[in-house]
């Protein structure tokens, strides 16, 4: 499958924990030399000693080939980058460890992946790095797991759904994660914490961290709802709960729209919350959840550690997607996971988005994309067949 590269994805943070499990992921699916997946894959990291210990911890073959790269140095990413197609990087925070490595792929013309979950980030990435990688070709795909992947292609899927049955889109749609097993990564908790840290002292970064369109340069849409607070919900009639990761799923779903030149309306409103229940009791952890700051503890997981095997497999996930049109119209879509969301469904996730945006998505043009906006049903079908994850109708 290369092109006049030597490698078609280079794992950015192998022996970090979620980055052995892209490796393990990509052993399996997409073995290299296989002649049904033609793909070249390595695995990158900044220690040649550790990258070869993993490879044999992982029981990876010997032949795997490893690549050393100090990753803010800018020759030595020069140096990834004309090795590969593409950059598939576990390595956060983004904001501490991914400036150079935006850059590089973007200047050179090189497609990147990551799980990025900060918009402050993220948006200074799109106004600092979009119109080189315009240039060059490079597609840039931000929020590749958890975050924001099954949101961002849910409400894609509801949308498609809407026009295809009443000739319109849905103006309003609710996220609504119905139940939830597993722990979010350490990965995920030091990116919120370098957020919080650095908004706070930065009082533009604050306005960016609280506005629902900080990913939509020069658009602005509706007042959104701020998901913060206990409600009950008369439309799927039950309580919800603040729902973690909606501060970065609603601003992809946005930029999404933005991207696609606002096929969901320029009127549209989306926000995520949890279920959780009816009655007192449904009320009570509904509380409960807005009163939750372990996300943000300090013992709570730390960057590469994560739950065993075990965990992991034993982990799922089932979103709500609810939307209504102008007119009335409804339509829901049920979006599920079959792992734990933060480790084994994200490492998936991410693998089958670089494999899509290199063999599926090939007219995407260079740009800083989200998921849907860049593969869109594409991914779904990738994920549907691989990936253990579920998109459907229902009644």
């Amino acid at each position: 499958m290369s092109k006049s590269k030597e490698f078609d994805i280079v794992v950015h943070g192998a022996t970090g924990f979620t980055g052995r499990l892209v490796v393990e992921y990509l052993m399996a699916r997409y073995p290299n030399g296989s002649n049904t997946s033609g793909l070249h894959w390595a695995m990158g990291g900044r220690s040649a000693s550790k990258l070869a210990a993993v490879r044999e911890e992982i029981g990876a073959p010997a032949d795997t080939p490893l690549i050393v790269t100090e990753g803010t140095d800018p020759a030595s990413l020069k140096a990834l980058t004309d090795r590969t197609r593409l950059v598939l990087t576990t390595v956060g925070p983004y904001q501490l460890y991914g400036n150079e490595l935006v850059a590089a792929c973007a200047t050179s013309g090189t497609d990147y992946v990551d799980l990025c979950g900060e918009p402050v980030w993220m948006r200074k990435m799109i106004d600092a790095n979009e119109a080189a990688a315009k240039a060059s070709g490079a597609r840039i795909v931000f929020s590749c797991g958890f975050d924001s992947i099954p949101f961002d292609l849910g409400v894609l899927m509801l949308q498609n759904e809407m026009k295809a049955k009443y000739g319109t889109t849905a103006n309003r749609v609710r996220g609504r994660v119905r139940k939830l097993k597993g722990t979010f990564s350490g990965g995920t908790s030091a990116s919120l914490k370098e957020t919080m840290v650095s908004a706070k002292q930065n009082p533009a970064e604050m306005a960016l961290l609280r506005n629902a369109f900080s990913l939509t340069p020069g658009f602005e849409g509706p007042p959104q709802p701020f998901g913060n607070k206990p409600l009950f919900d008369e439309a799927i009639g039950a309580w919800v709960g603040p729902f973690v990761m909606a501060a970065i799923n609603t601003r992809n779903v946005h930029r999404s729209n933005f991207l696609l030149g606002h096929p969901y309306g320029t009127d549209f409103v989306y926000d995520e919350m949890t279920v959780t229940g009816t009655g007192e009791k449904g009320e009570a952890r509904a509380n409960a959840l807005a009163n939750d700051k372990s996300m943000g503890a300090d013992d709570g997981p730390k960057p590469g550690e994560g739950p065993s095997k075990a965990e992991r497999d034993a982990g799922h996930y089932d979103a709500l997607f609810l939307g209504h049109d102008a007119a009335g119209h409804t339509v829901r879509v049920g979006v599920t996971g079959d792992r734990d969301p933060g480790y084994g469904s994200t490492s998936k996730m991410i693998a089958e988005s670089a494999v899509c945006l290199l063999t599926d998505a090939t007219d995407t043009k260079g740009g800083i994309w989200t998921p849907a906006a860049a593969m869109g049903t594409k991914l779904i079908a990738r994920l549907k067949a691989n990936a253990g994850l579920t998109f459907a109708m229902e009644e």
